[in-house]
């Protein structure tokens, strides 16, 4: 006789799905075996503070004696001393002054000492008679031809033109103050002031017959030939 068994009683098809069930709950117990962690217990026992009387230091209440107090000063005692009308006092206070009532002071006045003030005299541009080289125009232009030498810088670059120098005669012909007041370089400016320079007194200029200070232009010429 055949036993029957129903497909729905039949566990052998669900066996696989219990085994697995099956480890996975033995692996999650070893694992909390594993995890858990137990700690010891310790007991704290709580010290009792322990009361100690300490005795307070008495401190003794000295009594501050004072200093004595200074003597008193002696008293001072002023002594009269009575005379007779005989006798003869001397009183008198005799002042020497060499000056009386009739003497006349005389006021004192500071001396105050007066700065010279140095005056600049004037320079004049045109006067009545104009300074002049000594000998005349042409020893001032044979002077300044015989006493100029071309610079080199200016004779090798080709530099030639005029250069204009002022100056101011002096009340005894000597010559100040040389400038420049337009020049053409290349050396040629240094040349001309030299040989202004250089120049002997001049006859001084006149304003009114006197000599004053004349303030005189001169164009020196640098030609190459």
């Amino acid at each position: 006789m055949e036993l029957k068994k129903s497909p729905k009683a039949d566990l052998e098809k669900k066996r696989t799905l219990f085994l697995q069930v099956g480890l996975i709950i033995s692996l999650a117990i070893t694992l909390a075996a594993f995890e858990w962690k137990s700690y010891e217990k310790q007991e704290i026992e709580l010290e009792q503070r322990a009361a100690s009387e300490v005795p307070e230091e008495i401190i003794p209440i000295t009594k501050q004696e004072k200093p004595p107090p200074p003597p008193e000063p002696p008293k001072t005692t002023t002594e009269l001393n009575i005379v007779e009308n005989e006798v003869e006092v001397e009183d008198e206070i005799i002042i020497d002054v060499e000056a009386d009532q009739d003497t006349e002071v005389q006021e004192w006045t500071p001396v105050v000492m007066e700065e010279e003030e140095v005056k600049e005299e004037k320079i004049f541009i045109v006067v009545e008679d104009q300074p002049a080289f000594p000998g005349g125009e042409k020893a001032r232009m044979k002077y300044l031809a015989e006493n100029i030498d071309y610079p080199q810088l200016a004779r090798e670059s080709g530099i030639q033109g005029t250069v204009y120098v002022t100056f101011v005669v002096e009340k005894d012909g000597s010559v100040t103050d040389v400038r420049i007041l337009r020049g053409i370089g290349g050396g040629c400016d240094e040349e001309a002031l030299e040989v202004v320079r250089n120049m002997p007194k001049w006859k001084p200029g006149k304003q009114r017959g006197k000599p004053v200070r004349v303030q005189f232009n001169m164009p020196i010429r640098f030609t190459l030939q």
